[in-house]
């Protein structure tokens, strides 16, 4: 269980701007002077007042604060030799069961430096080896479209993504992948990065990215913990870091964006918003090679091991 502080951070409901990182929680009772025990409401940080009647969707959300994962709802990547879209990482990167656990309080994905580990001898869809390098991904086992999403996480620092994203029905929503650090001297904002996307699955689509954004936030993102929020519905999505909007694109603006690419007019006639039916979420890491990799346990946390820590994810849907 978290301590005491953070428990009395997590159920405060009045968040003022120099408290933007702190995260609001129902797991504290409150009763009242008529004996009624009430159970105050979880709400998006950017929404305090719930003027847009958000309930929060239970089957997703998860507060992390038991000893281990809960099973019912999440699928750790791997676990009985089952993987989702048979993804099990992406090379030189292999995910590992072992490598999930709950933590005081936090979902922890670790990745390890770890050239012994039992690799699958099958190579990736590039022909490149699993070797080295284990990472670790949950999915949740609950679907949902269109609402509120916000996790409040901390990258790992180390040349691995550390990833929060979204597959269903042919679709992909890629609400983030940031990288704690990287070996790429031309993007010195790497690691200050807010980078997402959207991606069609179909078979005409073959994985094609029908929309992308790149944010330099300002922080590097595997110092301190952030409050990631997402409003997705039929006419887009905004971002918010922290409480502040960052970014937003509507469908109409996602659906020119080929279109402006390729200097079409710009008349939005592909449909690229395709994120429109019912999603699972990941938090996983994988390594990218043309990022950088790392190359020896040193590269991995110093000691041949660093964490994605996740504080919780919230999802609301409207009444």
């Amino acid at each position: 269980m978290k301590t005491n502080l953070s428990l009395l951070l997590k159920t405060s409901l009045v968040i003022t701007a120099s408290f933007l990182n702190i995260s609001c929680s129902d797991s504290k009772e409150v009763v009242k002077d008529n004996g009624v025990v009430e159970t105050p409401k979880v709400l998006p940080l950017t929404d305090l007042s719930n003027s847009g009647n958000w309930v929060l969707n239970k089957s997703i959300s998860d507060e992390f604060e038991e000893d281990v994962l809960d099973e019912d709802k999440w699928h750790i990547q791997g676990k009985n030799g089952t993987y989702v879209s048979n993804f099990l990482g992406r090379s030189p990167s292999q995910f590992s069961t072992d490598n999930v656990r709950v933590e005081k309080g936090m979902l922890k994905l670790e990745t390890r430096w770890e050239p012994d580990y039992n690799f699958d001898p099958k190579v990736d869809k590039n022909g490149d080896a699993y070797e080295n390098i284990t990472t670790a991904a949950v999915i949740s086992k609950n679907e949902f479209v269109y609402g509120y999403l916000e996790v409040r996480t901390k990258a790992a620092d180390a040349e691995v993504t550390s990833s929060f994203w979204a597959t269903g029905n042919n679709t992909e929503l890629d609400f983030f992948e940031m990288f704690g650090d990287h070996k790429q001297p031309q993007k010195l904002d790497k690691e200050r990065e807010l980078w997402w996307s959207i991606h069609d699955w179909t078979s005409d689509g073959g994985g094609r990215t029908t929309y992308t954004e790149h944010h330099d936030l300002g922080f590097k993102v595997a110092d301190d913990f952030h409050v990631y929020g997402y409003e997705w519905n039929e006419n887009g999505i905004k971002i918010y870091v922290d409480g502040r909007l960052v970014t937003e694109a509507s469908k109409n603006s996602i659906n020119e964006y080929d279109d402006v690419a390729n200097n079409n007019g710009g008349n939005g006639s592909k449909e690229n918003y395709i994120t429109t039916l019912p999603i699972k979420v990941w938090f996983d890491q994988e390594t990218f090679p043309w990022h950088g990799v790392p190359n020896s346990k040193e590269e991995v946390g110093g000691d041949g091991s660093i964490d994605f820590e996740i504080d919780y994810i919230r999802v609301w849907q409207k009444q």
